[in-house]
């Protein structure tokens, strides 16, 4: 495969993950000024206009981001090594499937995003409101379409779609991603979904699990709902 074969998406793609690379370089260093500040941000607006399929403001705002590093490197300021151009394409050809309910967006969900997206290209499954209900056994609070928007605006996300409601392994015959992300509470034996994937064809994919957990108060859909119901059950008023 030569780089003219390459898919430009893939190549800006990976630029993108060199950049982000770097800047975790510097994370580690504990550097801080104005001038990281402004090429994270360049940093996720790429990765926001290639989320869109807008190629070409994509390469100019990572553009941006790699000059500003570099220009700091030459200064000695900060101290990174950019990563080989071919070991990003490959990752970024690899397409992360993820799936959830995503009702109310915490840091764990973004925790979960951002791995997957350090795997490759993330396509997020959003679960239809009837799934949720037969799962949790309670009503969704906040609607399939409108989940469905905010999960496809999060810059980690390439493609964010709904699923089915009959079959949940329709949507991944469809998608053929290389690996499947589980995250830390999805009710879900590995092995049996493995062999379910087997049985359809679908040997080949990788099912692997996210097990960092977020450790915050409200880490959770559940606990959320609850700290609500709690503060308003007390003579709170909403504004």
């Amino acid at each position: 495969m030569t780089m003219d074969s390459i898919d430009p998406m893939a190549k800006i793609d990976a630029y993108i993950r060199n950049v982000a690379n770097a800047l975790d370089q510097i994370d580690r260093e504990g550097i801080k000024n104005e001038v990281i500040d402004i090429a994270r941000a360049y940093l996720k607006d790429s990765m926001y206009h290639l989320s869109r399929g807008d190629q070409f403001n994509a390469l100019a705002t990572i553009a941006y981001a790699e000059g500003l590093l570099d220009a700091l490197r030459i200064l000695g300021i900060a101290h990174f090594n950019w990563d080989k151009t071919s070991d990003l394409i490959r990752k970024s050809q690899n397409k992360v499937f993820v799936a959830g309910t995503f009702e109310i967006i915490h840091p764990g969900h973004i925790a979960y995003l951002r791995h997957a997206w350090t795997l490759g290209r993330v396509v997020a499954v959003i679960a239809r409101d009837s799934t949720v209900k037969r799962i949790k056994g309670r009503d969704i609070v906040i609607p399939e379409d409108q989940r469905l928007e905010v999960v496809r605006n999060i810059v980690y996300v390439h493609k964010a779609r709904l699923g089915y409601e009959d079959d949940m392994f329709r949507v991944v015959e469809e998608e053929r991603p290389n690996i499947i992300l589980l995250g830390p509470n999805q009710p879900f034996n590995e092995d049996s979904l493995r062999e379910e994937l087997r049985k359809r064809g679908l040997g080949n994919m990788e099912v692997i699990r996210f097990n960092d957990y977020v450790d915050c108060p409200l880490c959770s859909t559940t606990k959320i709902l609850k700290a609500i119901s709690n503060k308003f059950s007390q003579g709170n008023s909403l504004p």
